[in-house]
């Protein structure tokens, strides 16, 4: 008879996303361990099931730990589950890859692209690691940590190009409130998660500019038209950008004050500079350093996006607020496809 072996995750890191996909695995039944770099927060959900620096009034299951040591968070794990910076990855990564063992399986939850190389979470990983594409995951959708720490009803896409192990890592993330769908459309779900936080950027601008909700409507709907063209003209299917991962995640990140990069675009729009605006933020903001790699992908597939353009042109000093309103409205008028 063969023995039951729980499975058994890793999560780096401990912050907000971090947190929260930690408490869903264990919900599932999933042992976590969580790599945090400082000792205190290793220390302080131990001992008091907590994060103090994230969600310090959200108990978390006992079946969560920590640890600073990521050969004890790897060991033994079924899933190497990512929540860093898109910018960070490779370094952390190459880091980490001594210790993945070789049936592990890597799921990323990065909305970003590498800057320098134009490359998806997903191609950075297998890159990194040499892994065999099958064996990475991603995760998307309209998932705002704060919500799902409070047990509200949630539900996300995860991809990967084996059914089987998005099934597997469905299976370990599967609670009450948290509802995940399989899907082989990596690219889609990555495309979908990195545009859209360049579209929150420009409706946290509009609402900080004391713009309505037509505003809002309108770049969340062409934003959405930009992020279907660029994903399609890549290899993606055009019903993934109409689920969660596409339509969703937008829908959440441009709507909810909780997402970081509306409250970004918002101060923005109230006339901060982008260095303010990062500093009054104090979290990753994935928009502003995936916008100009998102151009030049559009550019390099010959992909029209004028609301990553103007937006790419703001942040880097080339256009001012006004100046970017105004080319988006006076572009010539053609048909809606």
């Amino acid at each position: 008879m063969t023995q039951y072996r729980p499975v058994r995750a890793a999560v780096l890191s401990a912050g907000s996303w971090g947190t929260a996909i930690a408490k869903i695995m264990a919900d599932a039944g999933t042992s976590v361990v969580v790599h945090a770099r400082r000792s205190e927060i290793v220390h302080a959900i131990n001992t008091s099931h907590r994060n103090p620096g994230y969600f310090p009034d959200v108990e978390l299951p006992a079946s969560v730990t920590a640890t600073t040591d990521p050969a004890a968070a790897l060991d033994g794990a079924d899933f190497l589950v990512l929540s860093i910076p898109a910018q960070s990855l490779r370094t952390a990564l190459a880091a980490w890859a001594p210790h993945i063992g070789p049936s592990t399986v890597i799921v990323s939850l990065m909305k970003g692209i590498e800057a320098d190389s134009t490359l998806r979470a997903s191609q950075v990983i297998t890159e990194v690691t040499g892994m065999h594409a099958d064996r990475v995951a991603v995760l998307s959708g309209p998932n705002l940590a704060a919500e799902i720490m409070a047990g509200q009803p949630a539900a996300a896409t995860i991809a990967c190009p084996d059914e089987d192990t998005a099934r597997r890592f469905q299976t370990a993330c599967h609670t009450p409130y948290f509802r995940p769908y399989t899907s082989t459309d990596v690219i889609g779900c990555e495309l979908g998660g990195a545009v859209k936080n360049v579209i929150a950027l420009a409706v946290g601008i509009a609402s900080g500019m004391g713009l309505g909700d037509t505003v809002a409507a309108m770049l969340m709907t062409r934003g959405l038209a930009e992020a279907t063209r660029l994903a399609v003209a890549m290899g993606a299917r055009p019903s993934t950008l109409a689920g969660l991962a596409g339509v969703g995640d937008l829908v959440a990140t441009c709507s909810s004050p909780l997402s970081r990069n509306r409250s970004f675009g918002t101060h923005l729009g109230r006339g901060l500079s982008v260095e303010q605006a990062t500093a009054a933020t104090r979290q990753t903001t994935e928009g502003v350093k995936s916008a100009e790699v998102v151009l030049a992908l559009a550019q390099a597939h010959n992909v029209e996006m004028p609301i990553t353009e103007a937006i790419s042109a703001l942040l880097n000093g080339r256009v001012t607020l006004d100046q970017a309103v105004t080319a988006l409205m006076q572009r010539p008028p053609k048909p809606e496809r």
